[in-house]
């Protein structure tokens, strides 16, 4: 049997799914091993350093820097307030002093005899990890985070922007091929995951900003509803960091796109479940996706046709999507491979594979425009 290896895209209703929870810096988990967590919950947290603000006493008070350690009120690790007075000079006879005040609050952290510089150190900013995705803790990496496992319906997007959240999923298109228009959008999808159809138009972007929606998940995105949005062109390999009001993550391609019929009813059979969402997006070394993870009740058991192929193994009847005109977002499954590179439109000749669609549609496409649609 002909097999060739590939990106895949994955789309599954059940698989089990680890998520590693890791602090930036050393801090303090709070979780042990065999704890149910919600995705909202706090696994580990710490203590980032806080801001510092340089004040050159010395030029403020007008005195060599020899001299300000012995004018000042208050000793390295002493406590300040905005607006607290940090040194006084001696004056004339004892009248004529004059004072330099803190511009910041937090703790005194040094005094220089050499630059006559004094740091004040502001309050540490608390930092805190989430479980991000509902399950049990299976491995506690001591004084960095956790590892959360659980049986969850995992759906892998083409495209995303803005990081993590979470929200229960509302259906907003009965079917894959409707716009996401902003009259779909009702004030009561606040918080929630919204799910669309074909295009999402950048109205129904703003719409669900302006109600507090946690996430937008659709079909496809025109660029130049993208770039209004954002109000740049993103042109950067790796997305994630934007703060926009929401994450959306879009399952197809830019265009006018419909969702995967597949892909549209998975998400349809969870309507009013909980859902955690990422729209990062990393397209080169160490590609990430963004995603749709729905944690699965407890005692969920794999359908018994799951059987799991080797990732990323092409062959007949694996189902594949086109990602390159002229069939660009055509879905089907492989019905041949053949072994003999074979000539193209452009004349060049390349390794390809033939495609059969849902309605019978039968291409022929190089194997390097299209991706594994894993089940």
């Amino acid at each position: 049997m002909a097999q060739a290896y590939t990106p895949g895209l994955k789309v599954t209703p059940h698989t089990q799914h680890r998520v590693r929870r890791i602090l930036p810096i050393s801090g303090t988990v709070l979780k042990s091993v065999g704890d149910r967590v919600r995705a909202s919950d706090v696994v580990a947290e710490t203590f980032m350093p806080g801001n510092i603000t340089p004040m050159n006493v010395a030029n403020m008070l007008s005195m060599p820097p020899a001299d300000v350690p012995e004018c000042m009120l208050l000793a390295e690790g002493d406590t300040v307030e905005d607006g607290t007075i940090l040194a006084q000079t001696k004056g004339i006879f004892g009248m004529f002093k004059s004072t330099c005040a803190s511009r910041a609050a937090g703790t005194v952290e040094t005094i220089s005899n050499v630059t006559g510089q004094v740091i004040i150190r502001g309050t540490p900013l608390p930092v805190q990890v989430t479980a991000y995705v509902s399950g049990e803790v299976v491995e506690v990496i001591e004084g960095e985070g956790v590892t959360v496992e659980s049986d969850v319906c995992f759906i892998q997007g083409i495209f995303g922007i803005g990081g993590e959240t979470m929200g229960p999923i509302a259906m907003a298109c009965e079917n894959p091929e409707q716009e996401l228009s902003a009259d779909r959008i009702s004030d009561e999808m606040a918080g929630a995951v919204i799910v669309g159809g074909g295009r999402v138009t950048g109205d129904a972007v703003r719409r669900a900003i302006q109600i507090g929606a946690a996430a937008i998940v659709s079909g496809g995105l025109d660029d130049a509803d993208l770039r209004d949005i954002l109000g740049f062109d993103l042109g950067v390999a790796i997305t994630g960091s934007e703060r926009i009001g929401l994450t959306l993550v879009v399952t197809e391609g830019f265009g006018e796109i419909a969702m995967a019929e597949r892909t549209h009813r998975l998400l349809a059979s969870h309507d009013g479940r909980e859902a955690s969402v990422n729209g990062t997006t990393q397209i080169r070394a160490g590609v990430m996706r963004p995603e749709i993870v729905i944690p699965l009740p407890e005692g969920s058991t794999p359908p018994e046709s799951d059987n799991r192929a080797t990732e990323g193994l092409l062959e007949t009847s694996t189902p594949v999507r086109v990602i390159r005109d002229p069939y660009f977002g055509l879905i089907g499954r492989v019905a041949d491979l053949p072994a003999e590179p074979q000539a193209l439109g452009s004349e060049s000749r390349a390794r390809v594979l033939t495609v059969t669609s849902a309605d019978g549609e039968t291409v022929v496409v190089p194997r390097a425009n299209i991706e594994i649609i894993s089940e």
